[in-house]
């Protein structure tokens, strides 16, 4: 069982009167999450129905919502009683017909689940409107799975495991940038089934979501498109190179993109600017939510050593990946920032009018340096204070009115622990 530090703002929501949403790409446990809050409740007496539209003898029941709702009378009488539907993108219209059943005022508390179909993520924000909150339930963050690794002998005290245990942190690490965090893939004890195991998600997201969900008109282009973006994380996207290489036009490249922010494989990064005329304002750069899927559709899934010159890049990744979960519920937002003389940072986090500059290196720094693109932003926006993120100790230095501070990155895990 891998703990999921999101289930308990989900438990904690079932005691709300709006539908409870869980969205997520395929695989990343939105199903587990929910059957295990069903045996929670039942265990309490809690009347409780299970259905999946993933199952051919419930989606009868999705007919219409009259239909819907005589089901779930029949199976549970007319008092409270907790209803999950798994699965509800498979429904057309799902938003438009959970607003209507939720309006009904019925004694039944609803727990919905859904990839990030655009018929789901799209939709249902427009219909559900204060009906509704949802939780995004994504691949396991790199604290879940130290936790599951170490048995959960260290839990809210991993980063004093790993200031004394800096070589099984860093062993953590590797495994984590090189398989990811799908569920199934981290549980899968051995190599080859770890690389079965992410071929069926793969499989499953082009297949189902791409393929019947959202109707992709040139999968093998979509595909292509899928791999080459795996091959340039963290670097600018020019929309226009890629229509070319790819063969297809500009516009359908940004839906394409579009689709793979909406379906929770690739996260949109934008660049920092003030000043428009020096600072790169238009073109993004990209990350995967999950490194194990990249580095499947690269080929290098499984290896026992992660090439140097990809490494960099996944640790990058990763960190950005720990980044977004902090921030994901504050003002801040995440970019990175870069000169057209190529001057660059690798993150910047911007709350109001607070900047704050994080490099990433993935090397230990014994001497604590930095690089001329970093003292050109210190000294361009002069920020209280900065980050650089490596795999050695904690140093600290000041550069005029900056402290910045070297840290390892598994200094992340604690919580609130960007501070501007």
């Amino acid at each position: 069982m891998i703990k999921r530090t999101i289930s308990n703002n989900i438990q904690a929501h079932l005691k709300e009167p709006e539908m409870t949403v869980l969205i997520g790409p395929p695989q990343a446990g939105k199903t587990y999450l929910m059957r295990i809050l069903e045996e929670k409740l039942k265990a309490k007496g809690a009347k409780t129905l299970f259905l999946s539209l993933d199952i051919d003898d419930h989606k009868s029941f999705f007919v219409s919502q009259a239909n819907l709702i005589d089901y779930i009378h029949l199976q549970v009488g007319d008092t409270k009683a907790y209803v999950f539907i798994d699965e509800i993108q498979r429904k057309e219209d799902a938003g438009l017909f959970l607003k209507d059943v939720y309006d009904r005022q019925l004694p039944y508390k609803f727990i919905i689940s859904g990839s990030g179909s655009l018929d789901l993520k799209a939709k249902i924000k427009e219909s559900m409107a204060g009906r509704k909150q949802l939780f995004q339930v994504l691949p396991i963050s790199f604290e879940e799975f130290a936790n599951f690794k170490t048995n959960y002998q260290y839990e809210n005290r991993l980063q004093d495991f790993f200031s004394i245990e800096e070589i099984k942190a860093q062993s953590f690490l590797q495994e984590y940038m090189t398989f990811g965090g799908y569920p199934r893939v981290v549980i899968a004890n051995v190599v080859d089934k770890k690389k079965s195991e992410m071929n069926e998600i793969y499989t499953s997201y082009i297949e189902r979501d791409i393929s019947d969900l959202l109707r992709v008109e040139k999968p093998d282009a979509f595909k292509n498109l899928l791999k080459i973006m795996a091959s340039q994380i963290g670097n600018l996207v020019n929309i226009t190179e890629l229509a070319s290489t790819i063969g297809i036009s500009e516009k359908t490249v940004a839906h394409y993109l579009w689709y793979l922010e909406q379906t929770f494989i690739l996260q949109k990064v934008t660049p920092y600017y003030r000043n428009i005329r020096s600072e790169i304002t238009k073109a993004p750069m990209y990350y995967f939510y999950d490194t194990g899927l990249r580095n499947y559709l690269l080929g290098i899934f499984g290896l026992p050593e992660i090439p140097q010159a990809l490494a960099g890049y996944l640790f990058e990744n990763v960190i950005f990946g720990m980044i977004r979960q902090k921030e994901s519920h504050t003002s801040t937002s995440v970019h990175f920032w870069r000169t057209r003389d190529n001057a660059e940072v690798d993150f910047v986090l911007e709350t109001g009018l607070d900047v704050l500059p994080i490099e990433v290196k993935y090397k230990r720094m014994d001497k604590p340096e930095t690089t001329r693109s970093y003292r050109s932003f210190l000294a361009r926006y002069k920020p209280k204070i900065g980050y650089i993120v490596h795999l050695g100790k904690e140093v600290k230095i000041q550069i005029d009115n900056t402290t910045v501070l070297f840290v390892p990155f598994s200094h992340l895990i604690a919580k609130n622990f960007f501070r501007m």
